[in-house]
């Protein structure tokens, strides 16, 4: 059996040893359902901000203080123009009154603010020719004073009835549109960073709880120092995998159950490598990503004595990786910048980056670059890794170096 194999081999060995470790508890269910926790309270606080912001809504008014016979062409011409606001828009009016003038009308105009029954964010009196409107909200305002001219005009016509009749027709894109490919591409560095974040995370209280019970000295004395924690990472990512795989199913068969109107919202965005290329990618960039920030957290863990040390280490890279997430951001909206050209050089950046790019550029060749320098990354810092673990922690100068002194120690003296 070559040297390799049995690197190899002892590799598997460990990353066999973490995954059964890491899957047999009852505490991996909770991390395999810890998006649903997530999800369930985001869905509560969403859904009490909603029913606050519907309330709110509900009691909106505005107002115009206007006689009988105006009353009939104001309410038309509002009626017309709500048309143009959706209803789940924020900027959307209250609800259009029309109450009858008094002698003070702007003593009756401002005291409407003060109703305890509505909010009134707006008031109109006086002729239509010359109005004015008191407002809080200068969007109410603006409508209200275009109501008060439409019904002037139609007044003026002899007619409610709009003097256009046009057909609208839907259209679908059949390619994305630019927006929409830099949506994706933001979408898909965040999603790959939260899911780096997340997954990667438990690599660096694996090292230093073996550290703190002697486990990790037993592995550096039966396999050598690569194989642990390459198996380490292998163990980890196949963790990561079974996480990722749940969730998918759950995404997969969601899909199938979303109504037709989800399919329009996505039908401007899309990506420009096209598919099945940009999934592939993303598993690809995922995979060296998590690698890398693994192989990182592996070594700080390492080096961690107590869980104060871990968490005083682990601040700075959750700062780095925020870091990263920016960089990758600026670089979506100028991918073939120097600012991209920098994202996609830094290792830790770089999954980030080229996912963007990957949703608008076609091009495939720059991506098998960056997948082969990703892994170079990966590949020294196990390598540095375990080197700074052999001195640092087991104060072992390796191997090699080890023969040399002895063999020094034993040269004759001249």
């Amino acid at each position: 059996m070559t040297r390799l194999r049995k690197n190899v081999r002892q590799a598997l060995t460990v990353a066999r040893r973490d995954f059964v470790a890491t899957v047999a508890t009852p505490t991996f269910l909770i991390f395999l359902l810890a998006p649903l926790f997530m999800i369930g309270f985001g869905a509560i606080g969403g859904l009490g901000a909603t029913m606050v912001d519907q309330s709110t809504a509900s009691h909106l008014r505005i107002v115009a203080l206007a006689p009988p016979e105006q009353a009939q062409a104001l309410s038309a011409a509002d009626a017309r123009l709500r048309d143009l606001f959706p209803k789940s828009n924020d900027d959307r009016p209250g609800e259009l009154m029309v109450m009858a003038p008094q002698d003070d009308l702007e003593k009756q105009a401002r005291d409407l603010f003060d109703t305890s029954d509505a909010e009134v964010t707006a008031v109109l009196y006086g002729p239509l020719e010359q109005p004015i409107v008191l407002y809080t909200a200068k969007t109410s305002a603006r409508y209200l004073a275009q109501v008060a001219e439409t019904a002037l005009r139609d007044m003026r016509l002899g007619t409610d009835a709009p003097s256009v009749s046009a057909t609208l027709e839907p259209v679908t894109r059949t390619e994305a549109t630019m927006s929409g490919k830099g949506q994706i591409a933001f979408l898909g560095a965040f999603g790959l960073f939260l899911l780096t974040l997340m997954l990667s995370s438990q690599a660096i209280g694996t090292m230093a709880e073996e550290r703190s019970n002697k486990v990790i000295e037993i592995l550096a004395a039966a396999v050598p120092l690569e194989s642990v924690f390459f198996g380490k990472l292998l163990g980890s990512f196949g963790v990561s995998l079974l996480f990722l795989g749940f969730w998918a199913t759950l995404g997969i068969n969601a899909v199938a159950f979303a109504p037709p109107e989800v399919a329009r919202v996505f039908s401007d965005m899309g990506v420009a490598v096209g598919f099945p290329a940009y999934p592939l990618l993303f598993f690809a960039y995922f995979m060296l990503s998590f690698m890398l920030m693994s192989a990182l957290l592996l070594g700080i863990g390492a080096q961690a004595s107590t869980q104060r040390e871990l968490q005083m280490m682990s601040l700075p890279i959750t700062i780095g990786n925020m870091a990263m997430l920016g960089l990758a951001s600026a670089a979506v909206s100028d991918p073939d910048g120097s600012i991209a050209m920098i994202a996609a050089i830094i290792p830790f950046s770089s999954p980030l980056a080229m996912i963007a790019r990957a949703a608008q550029s076609p091009e495939i060749w720059p991506h098998l670059i960056a997948l082969a320098w990703q892994l170079l990354w990966v590949v020294v810092i196990i390598s540095l890794a375990a080197r700074w673990f052999r001195r640092g922690v087991l104060q072992s100068a390796g191997p090699k170096r080890k023969r040399k002194r002895a063999a020094q120690a034993n040269a004759p003296a001249s």
